[in-house]
């Protein structure tokens, strides 16, 4: 496949060069070939999607003619006295493949000259049109495929000659490509027909989304897809695995303590419980499934009466069942569809008749929201009765665990019975669950109404400042964690400050927030001693001397001022101050004044002063992260201590000697978080604002080809600082990735860290007419496509600046 994918580009870079796409050694400036206006544009795209189109269509014809190759020896053999196979069988195998080759060669030499002489004039609509009237002869091919492999099969098993003629069938390279020829398989060659209807149906999507309406090749184009995708339907059998949304509820006159929904893991598998904590025992519950109109109801899974219940194991081999854990980019990219979903809620509730619309989506969000729910938790809350039953549940918060803890601890200082039910009373105190519990819904944003708020978008700015009231002196540092789609996540974490009664941290965080309402900080004491082992989660427990909660008001933490506030916890204070900056103002480039420095300045500027390829601070920050940060778990997701990033950004910005020392001696997050400063202040991004909006466009193509084709010329197209800088970015987050078993951090989270710092759609685009209507439209607003861009070159095999510039490509895609 690999050899076929270089012939696509050897084809590709050949017509690039014929019709004016200039690539030679010289630097491409910022105003060479840009792309002007919608129609130029347009057809820019439309030309990048055919040629790619063009490239794999002289492919599939040279497979074509090397599937037909061994036909004529074989029938010439078939009425000898030792035929290798008999005229039947022969027609079985290669059934319609020289009328396919012949209505693709006709297209090929029909489609050819019209790319040659590209201009607005130029239509190809009728030959798409032609194309599909012809898929009579694919649906008779379909028909025959499984009888053909099958024939072929025995073929080889009864015939070695047969045998070694289908496994070496030669295939040759586009015309003028040096030794492209490569060794295909006739099982392989075979499906080739199959696959190349999908990929015709791709490219049609592709060229109407850049044709206009007004074009006399758009209802041509529109005609050949409606004929191949009812082909296509025609043949396939479409399965669509949904996924059901879950819901639950609650309590009893033994009085209801506390209720909750949690994950449960049951039979290795994540399921969505309503627990009840009762004065004497824990309920967990699922809701029943019941008939529309029918009252709803629980049933029990399991009780504990609290008497039996204990948080230590008994057996000391007891461990913890193996928990499915979701890598993390899954999990982002669901949070980014669900803001996708929000932002389409509210453009539709404005549509005239979009009422309906509007439920639908918020079915699928709600389908969406609860999936989240379901996979997102990791931190295990494991309980255990007196006869060694154990049950797990996964929630997403430590504050969580510790309040489920406390209550259970609170009540068992209680001279407790152990309580017996009788099936009865079970499901009478089960049925009474619905009526007594306190919390309702599942906490998914679906289930609020649409006057509540809708919480805050952008970066919320933390110092914590220092806690008072400890009886005695501890190693003791504090965790941060805001709210997130219905549930907390942790974001930030002080360092340990050792041996006092009195800390004195004075850190500040950059914490992102997405719909947040409320802000939380737990005050820790560090164990350092291995004997304290937890054997539930195999980490040392640190023991929680104090939480506490802070309602995120608006108006308090939207002025431009720090706001001060303690929170107060078990008789500790913990001061802090914060302040809040929306994202449609954090994405906003103030260029520095001070163009000496290297922060919010151009990027060709600084490279031009220090006569370099790619800006001092970056390598500098990468060789660091690559020195001590590569093994580091969350490597550039945690956040950096915003003290450190700032004496960075100024040792950086005035070309302080001594920054090597810093560098070596500063926290790793900071540097981590100094880099991404830098990409993120930079006055334009790096992957500029002329070229954003057809990064926008490549990276939806449905054709690899065209895609590939369009990816490498936007790379092409940058300023070579910009490009240097890009490609060194890349091969350091791919090396950052190879390490993801130990630092967690997976090709696609980095995508989803760095992709909207390097892409931004420039501020006069997203004032133009983009409808923003809320701060989360702006969150979602192409972000989704953003962290796909960089995904795609994060997973493309090496690219160098020289190969790019001398035109030969690789190739990543299956063609």
């Amino acid at each position: 496949m690999e050899e076929e994918e270089e012939e696509v580009l050897c084809y590709l870079d050949r017509v690039l060069e014929e019709e004016g796409f200039e690539y030679g050694d010289e630097p491409i400036s910022p105003t060479h070939r840009q792309f002007k206006g919608d129609i130029e544009k347009g057809l820019e795209m439309k030309k990048l999607v055919l040629s790619g189109f063009l490239a794999s269509e002289e492919i599939y014809i040279n497979q074509l003619e090397a599937l037909m190759l061994p036909m004529r020896p074989l029938k010439a053999t078939a009425t000898t006295s030792q035929p290798v196979l008999t005229i039947q069988q022969i027609e079985t195998i290669f059934y319609k493949i020289q009328d396919i080759f012949a209505i693709h060669k006709e297209f090929y030499d029909d489609l050819l000259p019209n790319i040659q002489h590209w201009d607005e004039k130029v239509t190809v609509g009728h030959l798409f049109q032609k194309l599909a009237s012809q898929l009579g002869v694919y649906k008779a091919f379909v028909d025959n495929y499984k009888v053909a492999l099958e024939t072929a099969e025995k073929c080889s098993h009864a015939n070695i000659q047969f045998q070694k003629i289908s496994e070496n069938l030669k295939v040759k390279g586009p015309k003028d490509a040096k030794d492209c020829t490569t060794t295909i398989s006739m099982e392989a060659l075979l499906y080739k027909p199959i696959d190349r209807v999908t990929r015709s149906t791709l490219v049609l999507h592709d060229l109407l989304k850049h044709t206009p309406k007004d074009h006399p090749d758009f209802p041509l184009l529109q005609d050949a897809l409606r004929i191949s995708q009812n082909f296509l339907s025609s043949i396939n059998e479409e399965i669509d695995p949904r996924r059901t949304a879950v819901t639950t509820p609650k309590g009893e006159a033994r009085q209801l303590v506390k209720d909750g929904f949690l994950v449960e893991v049951s039979e290795s598998s994540r399921k969505l419980r309503h627990v009840f904590l009762f004065t004497d025992l824990l309920l967990c519950a699922k809701m029943k499934k019941t008939s529309v109109g029918r009252h709803q109801q629980y049933e029990c899974k399991w009780y504990i009466p609290l008497a039996d219940l204990t948080f230590q194991t008994l057996d000391e081999s007891d461990s913890c069942p193996s928990i499915q854990v979701l890598p993390e980019y899954e999990i982002e990219e669901m949070k980014i569809k669900i803001s996708v979903l929000k932002s389409e809620i509210q453009k539709e509730k404005k549509a005239p008749k979009g009422q309906s619309r509007v439920e639908r989506l918020r079915k699928k969000m709600n389908e969406q929201e609860s999936w989240l729910l379901l996979h997102s938790p990791t931190i295990p809350f494991k309980i255990h009765n007196k006869h060694g039953k154990s049950y797990l549940f996964l929630l997403s918060s430590d504050y969580e665990r510790s309040e489920w803890r406390e209550s259970i601890q609170k009540l068992q200082k209680k001279d407790l019975q152990v309580c017996v039910l009788s099936s009865v009373e079970l499901q009478v105190l089960t049925s009474s669950c619905f009526k007594l519990r306190t919390v309702h819904n599942i906490p998914v944003t679906s289930n609020k109404d649409d006057e509540e708020t809708p919480g805050l978008y952008g970066f919320l700015h933390v110092i914590v400042h220092s806690a008072k009231g400890f009886k005695e002196s501890a190693n003791l540092y504090c965790t941060l964690e805001v709210d997130s789609y219905g549930y907390f996540v942790s974001k930030a974490k002080t360092r340990v400050f050792r041996d006092t009664s009195e800390p004195q941290w004075n850190e500040e965080f950059e914490i992102e927030l997405e719909g947040s309402q409320y802000l939380r900080i737990l005050c820790y004491e560090k164990c350092y001693d291995k004997s304290m082992l937890n054997k539930d989660d195999n980490e040392i427990v640190d023991k929680i001397m104090g939480k506490g909660q802070v309602q995120l008001d608006p108006q308090t933490v939207q002025s431009k001022n720090w706001h001060m506030d303690v929170i107060e916890m078990n008789g500790i204070k913990v001061e802090f101050s914060m302040k809040f900056t929306s994202r449609d103002l954090s994405l906003k480039r103030t260029p520095s004044k001070k163009q000496s420095g290297v922060f919010g300045v151009k990027i060709n500027v600084v490279t031009k002063r220090e006569r370099s390829k790619v800006p001092y601070i970056v390598r500098q920050c990468i060789e660091e992260v690559e020195k001590r940060g590569i093994d580091e778990v969350g490597i550039y997701r945690i956040s950096g201590v915003a003290t450190d990033i700032q004496a960075l950004k100024l040792a950086f910005d005035t070309n302080t000697k001594d920054i090597l020392v810093m560098l070596s001696d500063m926290d790793i997050n900071a540097i981590a978080g100094t880099l991404k400063l830098y990409f993120r202040e930079l006055p334009e991004p790096l992957l500029t604002d002329r070229l954003y909006p057809a990064f926008m466009e490549g990276i939806v193509l449905s054709d690899p080809a065209a895609k590939e084709n369009c990816m490498m010329h936007l790379l092409r197209s940058l300023p070579d600082p910009n490009l240097m800088t890009f490609l060194t970015l890349l091969e350091h987050l791919k090396r950052v990735a190879e390490k993801e078993p130990i630092n967690k951090m997976s090709l696609h989270n980095l995508a989803t860290v760095f992709g909207p710092t390097l892409l931004r759609p420039s501020e006069t685009d997203n004032a133009k007419g983009q409808h923003i209507t809320t701060a989360s439209d702006i969150w979602s607003h192409d972000v989704m496509a953003q962290v796909q861009v960089l995904l795609y070159y994060l997973q493309h095999p090496p690219i160098s600046f020289a190969e790019l510039k001398r035109n030969t490509l690789y190739f990543s895609t299956d063609v």
